[in-house]
């Protein structure tokens, strides 16, 4: 992995839950050569016993030598204060937009401009972990739809602009970057000639 910055050092890993995207996130965090920071986007609740131990499984996979941001807001910035030495490790996209769920329609496309901006100009490797979410029943809930809505539309946005781009489910990672083709690429159906 580089060290110069490049559009090419944004690394997105997705998954379903338990599937280990974390896990392969943090083994690439690791194998980086880059001073990792571990950018935490949950917020702690004490009363939330079954939360606690998520997170408390989390940082005891860690490196004691990783630095620990908590960062559930303010994820643009910190991406744009980071050093062309360090490698941050985002996990994850999903909770970070739970915590912003509230915001409108407008402000969230707001918020995702700002964070598509830090992109295009940050000097550090990124990692990013992603929930994937619309793989089953459409949620009998607004808040529910909107949740796997906005973190499609999220994750779709980042793999755009990521290399590689790694899928792990059923115990395995694929690297879609190798194994598919990007969207853009495929030709609109109103551009085809017609026949």
């Amino acid at each position: 992995m580089t060290s110069s910055p490049s559009i090419a050092q944004i690394t997105l890993v997705t998954g379903a839950a338990r599937s280990g995207k974390s896990e392969w996130a943090e083994a690439l965090a690791a194998l980086s050569g880059q001073s990792v920071i571990y950018v935490a986007t949950a917020q702690a609740d004490a009363q939330d016993v079954e939360w606690q131990a998520r997170i408390l499984l989390h940082q005891q996979r860690r490196p004691a030598t990783w630095q620990t941001l908590m960062v559930p807001i303010a994820l643009a910035a910190t991406l744009q204060a980071a050093k062309p030495s360090e490698c941050l490790l985002v996990d994850s996209l999903g909770t970070w937009l739970a915590n912003l769920l509230d915001q409108s329609d407008s402000e969230w496309q707001q918020t995702v401009a700002e964070l598509l901006l830090s992109l295009s100009q940050v000097q550090a490797q990124v990692i990013f972990v992603a929930e994937e979410t619309g793989w089953g029943v459409v949620p009998a809930y607004p808040i529910g739809r909107l949740f796997r809505d906005r973190l499609g539309s999220l994750t779709r946005q980042i793999g755009a602009i990521a290399h590689p781009v790694y899928l792990v489910t059923g115990g395995h990672v694929l690297n879609l970057s190798q194994l598919g083709t990007p969207l853009k690429l495929v030709p609109k159906i109103r551009d085809r000639p017609q026949t």
